[in-house]
Formats: structure tokens, sequence, C-alpha cells
């Protein structure tokens, strides 16, 4: 969204001054920087997850997951919340129903094929989906932040709830939860 279409225009200050300006502006601009920096921490273990071991041949149904298949979660959490959250913005009666549960096929299949991708195609996805997402909340209005939808296990949750919880807090969650799987396989490794 240019810094124009909001109004906002200061001489002197080039394209990357203005998108700070209107990022700074966005209703959703805690959740967008939470979301960043859970991004940022991402990329930083990345080398650590390209030499990490493959994952277990046995699918990961019934036991912890190892970094590379928390990664292809959060490759398609991304692309799924998104489109949760323009289901409610496109909804004519509040609340719409949204979300799925972590026992979910699709998100269980979904894992189960991604996990073995190369570490590269993984945040290769990562990038595009969070770009996505990023500029999508950036566009978002008040109005549109406020739309409620309602999920069979939390109730009703506004967009900007949605974004809070099942993006910033669920990136933030997840990227915790990979640098444990890497400490833990580096520790049996010095074992």
């Amino acid at each position: 969204m240019a810094a124009e279409s909001l109004g906002y225009q200061h001489a002197g200050w080039g394209p990357a001054q203005r998108e700070v300006a209107v990022d700074r502006m966005a209703t959703l601009y805690e959740q967008v920087e939470r979301i960043r920096t859970a991004r940022d921490n991402l990329v930083r273990m990345r080398g650590r997850i390209e030499l990490s071991a493959p994952p277990p041949e046995e699918l990961p149904r019934r036991r912890e997951w190892v970094a590379r298949e928390t990664l292809a979660h959060v490759d398609e959490m991304l692309s799924y919340w998104l489109g949760e959250i323009e289901r409610i913005l496109a909804g004519q009666v509040e609340p719409v129903p949204f979300g799925r549960v972590p026992t979910d096929l699709v998100r269980l299949l979904t894992v189960d094929r991604d996990r073995t991708l190369p570490v590269s195609e993984l945040y290769a996805r990562l990038d595009h989906s969070l770009e996505r997402v990023l500029r999508r909340l950036l566009e978002l209005d008040e109005r549109q932040a406020a739309k409620r939808g309602i999920h069979k296990q939390r109730g009703e949750m506004t967009v900007k709830q949605i974004a809070e919880v099942m993006l910033a807090e669920h990136i933030e969650e997840h990227a915790r939860q990979i640098a444990v799987a890497l400490e833990k396989e580096a520790a049996a490794v010095k074992a």
C-alpha cells in the first residue's frame, strides 16, 4: 500500500521512509512487528536447520516434531490463517465460522508431505508466505480488524485477535520449538 494512498506525504522522504511511516500507521502494526521478529529468529536458525538430521521415516503423528517438520508446518499455516482471515473479511453475517483443530487431516498430511523438502524450499515458501501475510495485515483498517469470526474451540475472535494468536503467537511458539528441537539434536550428538 503506497503511503500516498493513505494521504501521508512528506517532502524529501524516499520510498523506504514512507513505507516505515505506513507501517507505523497500520492497525495491526504490533502484530506485524512480532511476526517480523519471529521471521528474523527463523532466518537466524536456517544454517542449523540445514545441518540438522533429516526427519525420521516415522510420520510425526505421535512424537515431537523435528525442526524441519515444524518449519513445514509454519509454511502451511501462514497461508491457512491468512485464508481464514479473508474468509471472515468476506463474510456477510458475523461471526463467521473459521479455523481448524490440531488434528485436522489436511494440516497433518501437509506436514507429512513437506517435511522432507530441502530446507532451501521450505525457506523460499516461508519468505513468500510471510511477505503476503505482512503485506495484507498492513492493509487492514480498524473496521476490518474488528470483524468477528467464531472458532470451534476458541469461540468468538476478531481479525485482530486472530492475527495476534494464530499468526504472531503461533510463529513465535514454533520458532522456540525449532530452537529446542535443534538443541536436543545437538545434545544427542554430543552424548
